[in-house]
């Protein structure tokens, strides 16, 4: 069995029955996408669906004038349930996927998404767990943005960041960090400074260490 097969059993055996798990290896292709590559723009045609073996996705949605605000994130075991959207609809991509870490997918072709539906329980299951969840992680955007104050967006964030990663210690810049949270590069450095003195995080030079997880 290859490393990519005992990867997709560890993380989706308890979830789904064996003959699917049969058939995600032997018609899922494996890809592998470095830190900050793209793997989905908005626009695309998503003529497959992926699954997350390891390694962390952000997703994030982009607005006409090409600024980009962060939505959720995706790990190991997870599925974008707008991407499936996307391959039952055959419609363009409205996300654009971002690997934050380094990260391995299986690719499984659009046609056998709704034929599983109808053929394994578990992947039924799945695949509205993965809506009920996404959902709810839409919900919590949106209320991250309506009624939170820029500061408490911004621990949110960097939370969020170290949990996704297992890192406390995030390699990321103040110009990143304020084009995710759709704001000033400026006021993201005077808030960063704020949530230091609040004994919170701790700032480095192009790194971020968060202190209360």
């Amino acid at each position: 069995m290859s490393e990519i097969e005992n990867k997709l059993t560890t993380n989706f055996g308890y979830l789904f029955e064996e003959d699917l798990i049969s058939e995600i290896i032997k018609l899922g292709v494996p890809k592998s996408f470095n830190e900050d590559s793209t793997i989905i723009e908005v626009g695309d045609y998503i003529k497959s669906m992926p699954l997350l073996v390891s390694g962390a996705i952000k997703i994030l949605r982009e607005d006409e004038n090409g600024e980009e605000l962060v939505l959720y994130y995706l790990e190991k075991g997870d599925t974008c349930a707008m991407t499936l959207s996307c391959c039952m609809g055959q419609t363009k991509s409205k996300i654009r996927a971002v690997a934050e870490t380094n990260v391995e997918l299986v690719m499984l072709p659009k046609e056998k998404m709704a034929e599983w539906l109808g053929k394994y329980n578990s992947w039924q299951a799945y695949i509205l767990q993965t809506y009920h969840q996404r959902m709810d992680e839409l919900l919590e955007a949106l209320d991250t943005i309506a009624f939170l104050k820029m500061d408490e967006r911004l621990f949110k964030y960097l939370k969020d960041k170290a949990m996704v990663t297992h890192n406390d210690l995030l390699n990321v810049t103040h110009k990143q960090i304020s084009e995710d949270l759709h704001t000033s590069r400026v006021v993201i450095s005077r808030l960063l400074k704020k949530l230091e003195n609040e004994s919170k995080i701790q700032l480095f030079r192009n790194s971020i260490k968060v202190l209360e997880l």
